[in-house]
């Protein structure tokens, strides 16, 4: 197996835009060169980070398959100084790799 590469570049951090201008983040990603993107979000954005995953391979990369996921959960301290639990996800998606 190769080297995992971990690195800020195949990794896409879901916010508030539409779920298709993620899918087209993951199938760039794709195009060009990786065969394994990471898809990050936190709390509300969950459900658009796995609508962009699913759309991504349903329509766009039927060839890539969900690797595996990562749930936790996040401290975050706010400004007034309270800290609040926040869910977070990471999904890999991987491609396999065409001989």
């Amino acid at each position: 197996m190769a080297e995992e590469r971990r690195t800020d570049e195949n990794v896409i951090y879901v916010g508030n835009k539409p779920p298709m201008s993620y899918v087209l983040a993951v199938v760039t990603q794709f195009n060009s060169g990786s065969d394994e993107v990471i898809i990050k979000a936190r709390g509300r954005a969950i459900s658009r980070a796995v609508d962009a995953a699913e759309i991504t391979r349903n329509r766009f990369v039927t060839d890539a398959k969900v690797k595996e996921i990562k749930i936790s959960t996040e401290s975050i301290t706010n400004d007034e100084g309270r800290t609040s639990n926040v869910s977070s996800i990471e999904i890999c998606l991987a491609k396999k790799k065409s001989k």
